[in-house]
């Protein structure tokens, strides 16, 4: 569990905010905070006011993933082997327990082929999920995404959500703006000049949206 409290920071201002275990999607209008919501959950960012907890703990004590729209910025290595090994060598993992991690995120994500490439030769969306790899190859409590999909095509979308469920990772946030995603999380949190103005199950909150832009096709030609 996530626990917000007391939140103030830049435009966001939210009093307490909840979020369970399982897939959520942050969803909102352009400048609604919803990427320094995903900082702070991070513990990238410390809020001017209030807390956050993972599990009753400050998220830079826990181990948390952190995939950014645009991962290539914050790569450090060359080759995708060792960019996504590098969490684990960073603490000085035997070099066996790692190469047989990085084999398994890489064909778990479909990109066990790119091993061997250089990051800056890759696509968009292999870069990000390169990045996703390196992200999940240290087991995180608590992974976050700032719409890494919008560089991901319909089918890759799919895959990486398919992938995380593999994944096992006990709680996945991610900022999206493509609405047929967010249908298909567990929690979603509509953001709207940094208030958090709904939470809770998809339909509940597009029940709530259905006058907006954010409704999505899929979901309306279901009711």
């Amino acid at each position: 569990m996530i626990r917000v409290e007391g939140l103030v920071h830049d435009s966001l201002a939210i009093p307490a905010l909840e979020i369970p275990d399982g897939e959520t999607a942050v969803i909102g209008p352009n400048g609604a905070g919803k990427t320094t919501l995903l900082r702070i959950l991070s513990g990238i960012t410390l809020p001017a006011q209030g807390s956050v907890r993972v599990d009753g703990i400050p998220p830079r004590e826990r181990e948390v993933g952190w995939v950014g729209e645009y991962p290539d910025r914050n790569f450090l290595f060359d080759r995708v082997r060792d960019e996504i090994a590098s969490p684990l060598r960073f603490r000085h993992l035997p070099c066996g327990e790692t190469d047989a991690r990085v084999q398994e995120v890489a064909e778990m994500l479909g990109i066990a082929r790119l091993r061997d490439r250089s990051v800056m030769a890759l696509s968009g969306g292999e870069k990000v999920l390169v990045a996703l790899a390196a992200a999940l190859v240290s087991r995180p409590r608590l992974l976050l995404m700032d719409e890494v999909d919008s560089h991901l095509d319909p089918d890759t979308v799919l895959l990486m959500e398919a992938a995380l469920r593999r994944a096992g990772c006990p709680a996945v946030i991610r900022v999206t703006a493509q609405m047929e995603s967010a249908l298909r999380a567990s929690h979603l949190v509509f953001l709207q000049g940094g208030k958090v103005l709904h939470q809770g199950p998809p339909d509940r909150v597009f029940s709530a949206l259905e006058d907006t832009a954010f409704l999505p096709p899929l979901w309306r030609c279901g009711r």
